[in-house]
Formats: C-alpha cells, sequence, structure tokens
C-alpha cells in the first residue's frame, strides 16, 4: 500500500507541530499513501530540522512498506 519512495512528494507532505514544554511532537503524513509517522525533538533544534528529520522517518516507512 505504501507510495514508495520514488513517488514521495516532499512538497505534499502535510506536518503538523505539538509543543510541550521544551519537547516538539512532529507528525508526517503523506497524503497518497495515507502513512504517517511521528518524531519527537528538542524544541531548540528548530521546526526546520524536525521537519527533515519528520520527512526521513516517513521516506524510511514508506521504502519498508514497499519492500514487503
Amino acid at each position: 500500500m505504501g507510495s514508495g519512495l520514488s513517488t514521495l512528494d516532499e512538497t505534499s507532505v502535510l506536518l503538523e507541530y505539538r509543543q510541550v514544554g521544551g519537547y516538539v511532537k512532529v507528525s508526517a503524513l503523506d497524503p497518497a499513501s495515507h502513512t504517517e509517522v511521528s518524531i519527537g525533538g528538542d524544541a531548540a533544534r528548530g521546526a526546520h530540522a524536525l521537519a527533515r528529520l519528520a520527512v526521513s522517518r516517513l521516506r524510511y516507512v514508506l521504502a519498508k512498506q514497499a519492500a514487503r
């Protein structure tokens, strides 16, 4: 069901940020495959760095799904 690495359009990935104190939970959703992943990190790292990490994890999960 995964869309695979080659079809992940990073411009369409939906990102959601939730901050609690110094911690931020970032959820990334691929709308094509309806695959969602979450990461947590230090708010001091910045939104861009956390978004890159979340998209990286999404790519990893999609690759694992495509390998099945």
